[in-house]
């Protein structure tokens, strides 16, 4: 199959014989106009110019098109756009809001250091970061699950920390994850099928998983074969780079940690959640990291932990601290999760597993009290949101039986039911037809980017963003291909819609474009955006910013599809040609006389130049 390349002309077979019709009569409508004008010119002899306007052409997938003339569009100035330099290598792995240096100067209680510190506008970099020298595409799936390039990620402090413990090996230019862990000797496939025997993973009821400290996520990896799909989060390393392995992997991570503001997911988010060895105190701070948890945890969701202090018996030498210490450090997590009104499901080996309830019909939590039902305790609200010691209520039901905020439903039925939060009508504005229109919608609009680029939903791709995601719709239409995709709902969108994203088993985060996303550089090998731009032209930011951080978070040789108003496209265009990607603006999936327009866009590989060998 040859390389997607956006100026490549389509296929006949592809545009011409759907549209052969619809360019035929306006062919002949031009020809009418033309001989309507020469006749009025000879009869009156008068001549009609347009005062300000321009012929300005655009590409299409078709013939050229003058969208000024169809839409009476603000052209941009003829001016040269400025050429973005290239950043030195020393931005490689650059995280501008988990930036190290900057990080220093936040207290070290409880990890806020490790919390997104972004820049200020007059820090913010101009310019594009690199690839290291000797970059190479990853490896497709499912061999990227198990096999990284080396020059990718130049990282081997963990093949030496971790060597005992199978995390992770060097092998010539390449990584190879054997998918062992801390608490996972015998491999993460065997550990899953251990906390299986424990808790029905086959049944379709658990879809939505959170790993927090995560390690190169093997977890996450091993639970993509039984349909569970993870976010695995995980703090900026100094030097080891943990969720940029995950990435590599082709496994969804974030930068994050538990700190003192909120995980960026609405409430009821997971229906399991994971700690192996993450050395996260949960008892600490009032049990506020636990409690945490249970915000994003589903009614009915289970929390697993592995490790210290589970099984101090059997470890407590190996880990190097007293019977004691662990036994009190267990004792206090207990204490935390029956303040939460969690049941302890089963404690075996090296597993334990709780589970929070229904819902607090019986609920009546030990040293905790209720959130306050007002706008500063909303449970969805998590953007820079502190974290709070008082538990999230769960929406009110009549019932001890009755599943608080509604059932949920197995995967993968749920993705294609009306999630609860619709059918509920807690969303303004939004009901089961408006997710059945916007269903057909996507299914119809991935179809047609499919045309113009055969590789979507072909191996090619595999970890693609959606930044203005909606209900998820994107992604649903992609649910059969080999991708993840991770759906970003702005704070500022109209709706707050994530929750009925992961009510339908999808994943997604919370996040602002005018800074940059928790993530590293070359993280993804797709980027939709759907009126990202008209829904930031409003000034918070410059369009220039949030092009850059695309740049930033797109692999080399990563394709772009931007939706938006001909207006922005036009502008974006050009910002993005000086940005050394290659494009072509393309008709919307309507026709021509739609004002929305499409740009693909394939960002250009190139690195950091080689590093200069000194000889002594």
């Amino acid at each position: 199959m040859e390389p997607y390349h956006p100026t490549s002309k389509p296929s006949k077979h592809q545009f011409f014989s759907r549209r052969l019709n619809l360019y035929s009569l306006v062919a002949l409508l031009f020809l009418i106009s033309y001989l309507l004008g020469s006749y009025q010119q000879r009869g009156w002899h008068t001549t009609t110019t347009i005062g300000g306007r321009s012929c300005h052409h655009l590409k299409s997938n078709t013939n050229t098109l003058n969208f000024h003339s169809l839409h009476n569009a603000t052209l941009p100035t003829s001016e040269q756009p400025k050429l973005y330099s290239r950043c030195g290598a020393e931005y490689s792995e650059y995280t501008p809001c988990e930036d190290r240096d900057r990080s220093l100067k936040y207290s070290r209680d409880r990890m806020i250091y490790r919390e997104r510190h972004c820049p200020e506008k007059k820090e913010l970099l101009k310019c594009r970061v690199p690839a290291p020298f000797g970059y190479k595409i990853p490896f497709q799936w499912p061999e990227s699950r198990d096999l990284a390039w080396y020059a990718n990620v130049p990282h081997r402090e963990l093949t030496v920390e971790k060597a005992v413990q199978n995390w992770i090996r060097y092998e010539g230019d390449q990584f190879r994850f054997p998918g062992g862990g801390t608490m996972f000797p015998n491999g993460a496939d065997a550990y899953i099928d251990d906390i299986g025997k424990l808790i029905d993973l086959r049944n379709g009821s658990i879809r939505t998983a959170l790993d927090t400290g995560c390690g190169v996520a093997s977890w996450g990896a091993y639970l993509m074969s039984r349909d569970i799909i993870t976010v695995s989060i995980a703090p900026r390393d100094t030097h080891e780079a943990q969720v940029q392995f995950a990435l590599e992997r082709g496994v969804p991570a974030l930068i994050g940690v538990l700190a003192s503001k909120r995980l960026p997911f609405p409430s009821r988010a997971f229906d399991i959640a994971h700690c192996s060895r993450c050395l996260i105190p949960w008892a600490y701070y009032d049990g506020m990291y636990l409690n945490e948890v249970d915000r994003v945890l589903r009614p009915g969701g289970y929390w697993i932990l592995s490790g210290p202090p589970i099984n101090w018996r059997t470890h407590w030498l190996g880990w190097e601290r007293t019977k004691e210490d662990l036994s009190e450090e267990q004792k206090s997590i207990e204490r935390v999760a029956r303040s939460l009104c969690w049941m302890k499901v089963v404690e075996k080996g090296d597993i334990a597993i709780w589970q929070k309830p229904i819902n607090h019909f019986q609920c009546k939590p030990i040293r905790r009290s209720f959130c306050p039902s007002n706008n500063n305790h909303t449970p969805d609200i998590a953007w820079y949101t502190d974290m709070k010691t008082c538990l999230s209520r769960l929406p009110e039901v009549t019932e001890k039986e009755e599943t608080a905020g509604g059932i949920v439903n197995n995967w993968p039925e749920r993705l294609s039911t009306v999630p609860p939060r619709i059918q509920k009508g807690t969303l303004k504005g939004v009901n089961g037809e408006t997710l059945k229109k916007d269903s057909e919608v996507w299914e119809r609009r991935v179809s047609y980017y499919k045309k113009v680029n055969s590789q979507i939903g072909q191996s090619r791709y595999r970890n693609l963003l959606d930044m203005n995601a909606y209900f998820g719709g994107f992604a649903a239409a992609l649910i059969e291909d080999p991708v993840w995709v991770m759906n970003v709902v702005p704070p500022q969108a109209h709706v707050n819609t994530l929750g009925a994203i992961f009510e339908r088993g999808l994943i997604g985060t919370y996040h602002d474009w005018c800074e940059a996303m928790s993530t590293y550089p070359r993280t993804y090998d797709l980027i939709h955006a759907d009126s990202v731009f008209t829904l930031y032209d409003d000034g918070r930011c410059k369009m220039e910013d949030i092009v850059l951080e695309m740049d930033r978070i797109l692999r080399p040789e990563g394709s772009v599809i931007i939706r938006d108003d001909v207006d922005i496209i036009v502008k974006l265009q050009k910002m993005v040609e000086a940005m050394e990607w290659e494009s072509q603006i393309f008709d919307h999936e309507d026709g021509p006389l739609e004002r929305q327009k499409l740009l693909f866009a394939v960002k250009k590989y190139w690195t950091a130049p080689q590093p200069s060998v000194h000889v002594n």
